[in-house]
């Protein structure tokens, strides 16, 4: 029956796709360029909606029997609607934040979807009481704006996601969690029917509408597939989101480095400097989709690992991470700490 509605859902996708490209023109959500924009013409966008329409197609045959299922639907309804208005007339930060807000609670209040406790690898729980809905908050907005940044480039956002959403439902599988295995599937196909017009050369930009339906998706999804375990287990999804994450983390790094402002855009994403060091676009997205798949690939060996692999993992990780951003100038081209540290060694030597 999954197969079967997965095939569905990147079949309509693929159908949908086209006729909300000509909704987007006609209602004018459509992208024009301008200095920050890689683009050179005006483009579609509100691509998002044929994602969104197919992933309700697929909901609605499969009709997951979870008490938390239509509120996650109904929640991601109002990350839609806010996506559409600012896509069509670009919303000011307060009031696309409010949108996320709202969507979150939602899923939050109504679906009671909320990171209540953690058991650490050592012994012993930490409960988080009346901090659990502010946390669970703080994540789903955080992942639903990681996404929205990383949209920089013809099926970026897309791809990246697409590579999350299959992590998520094959290590949901090997966990037993059949929601987060039919939910992740059925948002997968959907994602990819339109990643069939969104990869270079892009005929469609998903714009807000889909960036953050995806973004606020896989974090509700990554909440479900790994609440209320472990440390070891928390710390799964923000692996498999390492390329979103990792980005929007130096982002802020670099904007308080050059003292500019957090909600200051800027040409200095990943994306961005793997351009500016010579690699054409489509090289750029495969690039970060190889990144992409070997943070799943890690959050998969983490997975299995015992505490004190996990911890050499994440060790691992992180020291990739540090010396991969100074080498491509992630921060600025000055942020070179640890490069300067190990030539320093070698002079020494």
């Amino acid at each position: 029956m999954l197969i079967l509605t997965s095939i569905v859902c990147f079949i309509c996708s693929i159908l949908m796709t086209p006729l909300v490209k000509k909704f987007a023109f006609k209602i004018g959500a459509t992208d024009k360029p301008n200095h920050r924009k890689v683009h050179q013409r005006i483009m579609p966008r509100l691509g998002g909606l044929a994602i969104f329409i197919s992933f309700l197609v697929g909901t609605m045959i499969i009709r997951p029997d979870e008490p938390y299922t239509w509120a996650v639907v109904a929640g991601s309804f109002v990350i839609i609607l806010t996506g559409m208005f600012d896509d069509m007339m670009e919303l000011s930060p307060k009031l696309k934040l409010l949108g996320q807000i709202v969507a979150a609670l939602i899923v939050i209040i109504v679906g009671d979807v909320q990171i209540e406790f953690i058991n650490l690898p050592f012994g012993g729980t930490i409960e988080f009481g009346y901090l659990s809905i502010p946390l669970t908050l703080l994540w789903i907005v955080g992942i639903t704006n990681a996404i929205n940044l990383i949209d920089g480039l013809d099926g970026l956002a897309a791809g990246v996601s697409s590579i999350a959403l299959l992590t998520m439902a094959g290590m949901a599988l090997m966990m037993g969690n059949g929601f987060v295995v039919v939910m992740a599937s059925i948002l997968l196909f959907s994602t990819l029917g339109f990643l069939v017009y969104n990869f270079h050369p892009a005929k469609i930009f998903m714009g807000d509408t889909g960036a953050l339906f995806l973004g606020f998706m896989i974090s509700v999804f990554s909440l479900l597939g790994f609440k209320n375990i472990t440390v070891i287990s928390l710390i799964i999804p923000i692996i498999i989101l390492g390329v979103p994450i990792a980005d929007t983390f130096f982002a802020i790094i670099r904007r308080k480095v050059n003292k500019q402002p957090l909600s200051a855009p800027d040409k200095s994403h990943l994306h961005h400097c793997l351009l500016r060091m010579g690699f054409s676009h489509k090289q750029t997205v495969l690039i970060i989709y190889a990144i992409a798949s070997l943070f799943g690939l890690a959050a998969l060996i983490f997975s299995q690992a015992k505490v004190w692999g996990a911890i050499l993992v994440i060790g691992v990780i992180i020291l990739a991470i540090e010396i991969f951003v100074e080498s491509i100038g992630l921060v600025n081209k000055n942020y070179q700490p640890l490069l300067k540290l190990i030539t320093k060694g070698a002079k020494n030597r």
